[in-house]
């Protein structure tokens, strides 16, 4: 599988934002609990909203329907979504017994 390229709409910081989803905006219970940043060539800036779940756990759930989200992104562009989300597991395996970052 090859590397998908960042793709950005410009320098301004609003235009290299995801959207959000009216129905997010539009509710008062939902609130952003992790926001990642990419760069061509460094380490992602990732910031988390702590206290959210009791349990450290709800992390690894949610880590799983990001890569259950990301497969079915992937389907759509015609791969395998069962190869795609195993292609992701095996990049958490690799990542959990290698790291290649260290968080601060």
């Amino acid at each position: 599988m090859s590397k998908v390229p960042i793709q950005s709409k410009g320098n301004n910081f609003e235009s290299r934002r995801l959207e959000i989803d009216d129905r997010v905006k539009n509710e008062s219970d939902f609130e952003e609990i992790v926001s990642v940043w990419s760069s061509k060539d460094g380490p992602q800036k990732i910031f988390l909203k702590y206290g959210v779940w009791d349990d450290p756990a709800g992390w690894g759930l949610l880590l799983i329907d990001i890569a259950r989200h990301v497969s079915s992104t992937y389907e759509k562009q015609g791969l395998d979504k069962k190869e795609v989300f195993e292609r992701i597991l095996k990049g958490f395996e690799a990542e959990a017994s290698s790291p290649t970052d260290n968080p601060a």
